[in-house]
């Protein structure tokens, strides 16, 4: 009897099967851990089902820790099915070898992870000889999926892929086990006693600790912050006929009497009030008779009684457009959920999967934030299909009556070059009707996602501005101060209609005002004469850098060659950073479990734990490496290198194992026990309880 051969889908997710199960028109509930009809099987992996084994599989004497065991590098890496999937595995892994499916399609997620979850099933379960197409889809919509499937690729397209995988799994698991143990058997008693803690294991990651250190330096900037005071100068200027006060703040530029003075603080102020309170004196301020032996009040006013003009020296104007900004890949998002939602990324993870799978929005796990150039070619679907959200209708019907989104692609919006395994993140238009029943977290993810894909169909917001330079005479010699300030107008709102852009600090100092004010001030020609009315100190500090958050933190891992000074270093690993947008936010989950950070849940700022400080010191003696960015970055882009065939797996593993090789032999070599308590006694006074 001739079989009648069937294709076999294998997905993640069992919610991913269900929607190529739907696609396919195959029934079933699913409940034997598949779904079946006439011509297709549908199953899943439920995440990982295979997992690399403990090094007592190897031999039961790695069990125990011991320096003579490490480095612990074997030729051949061993894998097992992980216990609590046992089940699903065994179905997976039968129906890869059924004798009647003869195309295996892998729909996995579309990246380096989910390549290697499919690709270790498949090596367990020993496939040979079938024909096998790899699904790569950016979102789960019907037509997404149809087309995933008539476009699939033979799976050795992506064996490079595979191999970058294989190696980064590999990289984690022998970094993990051979620094962790060579620390711990170093370092965790004398840690342990510090801490006064009965066990104590010292956990160390290729990401996890370069991040700990990234955390840990900052609060350090912070701890050793002295703040400096500084005194600046503002005039306050009244156009003659008009009830108009124009405030400018004094700089020290060329022609000024400070210029380049020992006392400035910077150009904009002083090291001392007094330089401050000279300045004015010598212009015609007055200091208030009461105040001439007293320290005036902060911000305190100086009038100026005689009857002195200041000059416009300078009026420039020019119109600025200020364009939509990029759309959202993972880390953005992580970022803008932290700041506006207080929500850890992880969250932020969650919520876009779970939007994702509901067909609501495209591919969470993407560093792109542009679309590619075929996909701005369907867009105008993507908008129709927000038409129906009474939210967001008025701003879809308006891009599509202006027709804005057929002249997309010719903007800095699309950039295949631009975009790897996938384009940013975006609303699909579909399945709309269901958004009434998300969650009030979960609808406000999904709004700031359509909002900011709305947003880069509309125009730029253009905006007046204004700059002036108004000329003061020193009285005192023939020198002229100058003072400056800048205004604007939003003249055109653009794609401020659709975005929710939060109020921020103006870098350009620039002061927001209205159509009335703007016309007194469009007015004012060079040489036209202000009456200088008052002079006031503002009294400033420096600050300190601000801790990170949650968002932050992505952002910075994502951006990684900021910390690094070698300028062609930092050209090399620019876009590799550290982990990838579907680790981050797992790395920093595990630092917090691990007690090794601390997170605000209602702020989302992150700080280090005692435990995680004296890590870090544990790390810097022994193998200071790991705390840097320039090393974990350039793993990174050494495993993009195996994805892109630029480097082979061997020259990979050779370099991994000489550097473990070199980290481990450094530690056995060299004890700084009593470094590490001298150090534990100076950092644990900053935790002291109060």
């Amino acid at each position: 009897m001739m079989i009648r051969m069937k294709h076999l889908y294998i997905a993640e997710k069992p919610s991913v099967a269900k929607a190529f199960a739907q696609v396919l028109q195959v029934g079933g509930s699913g409940r034997d851990g598949y779904m079946e009809s006439e011509k297709a099987v549908v199953t899943w992996c439920v995440g990982h089902l295979v997992t690399m084994c403990y090094p007592e599989v190897y031999d039961p004497a790695l069990k125990k820790w011991s320096f003579q065991t490490i480095p612990f590098l074997p030729e051949t890496f061993k894998y097992e099915v992980i216990a609590n999937v046992r089940k699903q595995f065994r179905t997976v892994s039968s129906l890869l070898r059924r004798e009647d499916i003869d195309v295996i399609y892998v729909c996995t997620d579309a990246g380096r992870e989910g390549e290697y979850i499919y690709r270790l099933v498949e090596m367990m379960s020993g496939v040979k000889g079938k024909e096998r197409r790899r699904v790569w889809i950016d979102s789960q919509t019907e037509e997404e999926i149809l087309r995933g499937i008539r476009e699939a690729r033979d799976l050795s397209a992506y064996d490079s892929l595979s191999a970058a995988a294989f190696l980064r799994a590999k990289e984690d698991y022998l970094m993990g086990i051979n620094f962790s143990r060579a620390a711990t058997l170093k370092y965790a008693n004398t840690i342990k006693k510090c801490l006064n803690s009965d066990r104590f294991t010292i956990a160390i990651g290729r990401v996890m600790t370069c991040v700990l250190g990234i955390v840990v330096d900052r609060e350090r900037e912070i701890r050793h912050f002295q703040k400096t005071p500084y005194y600046g100068v503002e005039g306050q200027f009244a156009i003659p006929a008009q009830e108009t006060i124009v405030s400018a703040n004094w700089k020290a530029v060329s022609g000024s009497r400070y210029y380049e003075s020992p006392l400035l603080y910077n150009e904009k102020g002083f090291r001392e009030r007094k330089s401050a309170e000279e300045l004015i004196q010598s212009l015609g301020g007055k200091i208030p008779a009461g105040e001439q032996k007293e320290t005036p009040a902060k911000d305190a006013g100086y009038d100026v009684p005689d009857k002195i003009t200041a000059v416009i020296e300078k009026n420039e104007k020019k119109t600025e457009k200020k364009y939509a900004p990029l759309l959202y890949n993972l880390a953005e998002l992580q970022n803008d959920c932290a700041r506006k939602l207080k929500i850890s990324p992880d969250e932020t993870l969650a919520i876009a999967q779970e939007l994702y799978e509901k067909k609501m929005t495209t591919y969470p796990r993407t560093d792109a934030r542009v679309l590619s150039s075929a996909v701005a070619k369907e867009i105008e679907k993507n908008i129709r299909g927000l038409e129906g959200v009474p939210e967001l209708s008025v701003y879809a019907k308006s891009i599509l009556q202006h027709g804005t989104q057929k002249t997309i692609s010719k903007t800095r919006y699309v950039n295949d070059k631009q975009v790897t395994d996938h384009y940013a993140i975006i609303p699909t238009g579909q399945e709309t009707g269901v958004i009434k029943n998300l969650k009030p977290t979960v609808y406000a993810v999904y709004m700031m996602i359509c909002r900011r894909f709305l947003s880069v169909f509309f125009p730029p917001a253009v905006y007046e501005k204004t700059a002036l330079t108004i000329a003061v005479p020193n009285l005192t010699d023939e020198k002229t101060e100058r003072f400056y300030t800048n205004y604007r107008l939003l003249k055109s709102k653009g794609y401020l209609h659709v975005a929710e852009v939060e109020k921020k600090s103006n870098e350009n100092e620039e002061t927001e005002i209205d159509a009335s004010f703007m016309e007194v001030i469009r007015k004012l020609k060079k040489g036209s004469k202000l009456e200088i009315k008052r002079f006031l100190i503002k009294e400033g500090e420096t600050s300190p850098p601000k801790r990170y958050n949650s968002g932050t933190l992505i952002l910075t891992m994502e951006n990684a060659g900021q910390f690094i000074e070698d300028e062609e270093l930092r050209a090399q690993i620019k876009g590799a950073g550290i982990g990838t947008s579907a680790t981050r936010a797992e790395i920093l989950k595990k630092l917090v479990s691990n007690r090794y950070l601390k997170l605000n849940k209602k702020t989302q700022i992150i700080t280090p734990t005692l435990t995680g400080e004296m890590i870090y010191e544990a790390v810097a003696a022994s193998m200071p490496a790991m705390l840097k960015a320039e090393l974990t970055a350039s793993w990174e882009k050494g495993l993009s290198g195996v994805a892109e065939g630029s480097i082979s797996e061997r020259e990979y593993m050779e370099k991994l194992e000489g550097f473990i090789r070199r980290q481990v032999e450094g530690v056995k070599a060299h004890d700084r026990s009593a470094y590490l308590r001298e150090r534990y006694d100076r950092i644990a006074a900053f935790y002291a309880k109060g």
